[in-house]
């Protein structure tokens, strides 16, 4: 059964096309991540499927709920952790869950009980009494996932739950998610950046740039597509090399850029030799050679050409780049 229908959704803003006839089916108690650059759509996507932004065109069922004719219905069946933060920082833990437990119409007796489970599954049951303001950003994060899943959702959407936290606390976040996804059987959709978080915690990945999914599967299955590992060079003459090589029947896939040539290639071990013979008759210098698994960084490059990070540095949120254009709020 699936817990998320898209057929076709497109949100534009103006000539800004920030999501691009989207279509998607996502499973019920499934972890499923939207990963991409800043600016490719993944938050507006998010905000669609949440009712926050109506969809231009196309159509979307979340729990069976229509997004535009059935938003009521579709707010009940969620939980949604906001990429930017939306704790009252003058409130303690326990307030803010209270308050939100009141806002769904849960009674007292519900809300206290509920308050015990998800602050135990987010590991906060000794702070439950402390001012917000004076949490650390990984506890506070914790805290948004436990308000989130107050009410009882079956989705969780998750917008770049571990954004600017420092590598050890998001690991503990990834495990929180895990944890509440499998003992809870809570569909989970998130969005996120880092590929190294789509790896860990997803059962399967919408890779999506420029608003449209360009690659979806499970994390192996869509570096299998690379046909290989992967060899990096850097050289004197990167344009040249990569014509070279693109006459070698071996290379599967080969994307050049200023800095470097990436050739995928199964036995890639065997054919590091073979390459810088053929960059020393070629009078070619080489700079570095090196050597790696396929990840989801050269299943991105596979199909636009270019890495996410260099297209995240270019890129910007669709959203907020049409407000500033506009001066208005969306």
């Amino acid at each position: 059964m699936n817990s998320i229908s898209v057929k076709d959704i497109t949100r534009k803003f103006g000539k800004l096309v920030a999501v691009d006839k989207v279509s998607l089916q996502i499973k019920e108690g499934e972890l499923f991540g939207l990963l991409g650059p800043n600016g490719a759509g993944k938050t507006t996507l998010l905000s669609m499927l949440s009712t926050t932004l109506y969809p231009t065109s196309g159509t979307a069922e979340v729990n069976g709920f229509d997004v535009v004719k059935n938003p009521s219905e579709v707010r009940k069946s969620i939980g949604m952790v906001f990429q930017d933060p939306s704790l009252d920082d003058e409130l303690t833990a326990f307030e803010n869950l209270d308050m939100h437990g009141a806002f769904y119409g849960m009674n007292k007796k519900i809300r206290r009980e509920k308050i015990n489970e998800v602050i135990e599954l987010v590991d906060l049951k000794e702070k439950l009494s402390i001012i917000v303001k004076n949490y650390s950003g990984g506890m506070k994060r914790r805290l948004e996932i436990a308000r989130g899943l107050m009410h009882m959702p079956k989705v969780l959407f998750l917008d770049e739950p571990t954004l600017g936290l420092d590598p050890q606390t998001r690991r503990h976040i990834w495990d929180y998610i895990k944890q509440l996804n499998r003992r809870g059987k809570i569909t989970v959709i998130l969005t996120t950046h880092y590929m190294e978080e789509a790896d860990y915690l997803c059962d399967r990945i919408a890779i999506i740039d420029n608003g449209k999914i360009i690659a979806i599967g499970k994390s192996d299955d869509l570096k299998e597509i690379i046909g290989g590992d992967v060899i990096s060079v850097k050289s004197g003459d990167n344009e040249r090399l990569g014509k070279l090589l693109g006459e070698k029947s071996w290379a599967k896939k080969i994307v050049q850029q200023d800095a470097f040539v990436t050739v995928s290639t199964a036995g890639a071990e065997k054919k590091i030799p073979e390459i810088i013979k053929l960059a020393e008759k070629a009078d070619i210098e080489i700079e570095s050679v090196s050597l790696r698994k396929p990840t989801l960084e050269d299943v991105f490059l596979h199909y636009t050409g270019k890495t996410m990070r260099a297209e995240e540095g270019n890129s910007r949120d669709s959203v907020k780049a049409f407000m500033r254009m506009h001066g208005r709020r969306v």
